[in-house]
C-alpha cells in the first residue's frame, strides 16, 4: 500500500485491495473510508468486499463515494465517521486525492484551520487548492 499520513488521526491511499486490510490492521487503522464509487474502473474491488475484510479484521468501514464534485452529503457523512473513529482512519480512492479533498473540507467543517489543514495535505503530496474555498467558507462560519 502506498499510504501519505495527513495527520496522526487520517492518511489517504490509491485504491486498495482486499489483501491490504490485514496490513492497514496491523498499521494502527481502526477505520477504513471508501470514497470511490464501485464500477468506476473495470477491476476495482467492490467497497463490499473491502468491508467484509475490514469487518473480518475488526476494522469499521465506511463507503463515502465522491463523484462529480464534493456534495454536502459527502462532507457531512466524512465528519462524522472521523469523529467516530476510534483511532487512525485510512481514506482511500483512486489516487488519494478525492480522499484528501473530502478530509480538508470535512476537517474545516469540525472547525479545523484552512491553512493547516493545505500545509498537512501539501506535506503528503496532495493540493487542496480545488476545494480551498468550501475550506475557508467554514472557516468564516
Amino acid at each position: 500500500m502506498n499510504i501519505a499520513r495527513l495527520t496522526n488521526a487520517a492518511s489517504v491511499s490509491p485504491q486498495i485491495s482486499p489483501e491490504d486490510v490485514v496490513g492497514a490492521k496491523t498499521s494502527g487503522f481502526t477505520m477504513i473510508i471508501c470514497n470511490r464509487p464501485d464500477g468506476e474502473d473495470a477491476g476495482q474491488p467492490c467497497a463490499a468486499e473491502i468491508a467484509a475484510e475490514a469487518a473480518a479484521s475488526g476494522l469499521a468501514f465506511r463507503h463515502i463515494p465522491v463523484v462529480g464534485g464534493i456534495s454536502a452529503e459527502a462532507v457531512a457523512a466524512m465528519a462524522e465517521a472521523l469523529a467516530s473513529a476510534k483511532g487512525p482512519v485510512l481514506a482511500y480512492c483512486r489516487s488519494g486525492t478525492r480522499s484528501t479533498l473530502l478530509w480538508a473540507v470535512a476537517e474545516a467543517s469540525r472547525g479545523g484551520d484552512p491553512e493547516t489543514l493545505a500545509q498537512a495535505a501539501a506535506a503528503a503530496g496532495y493540493d487542496v487548492g480545488p476545494v480551498r474555498p468550501a475550506m475557508d467558507a467554514f472557516a468564516a462560519r
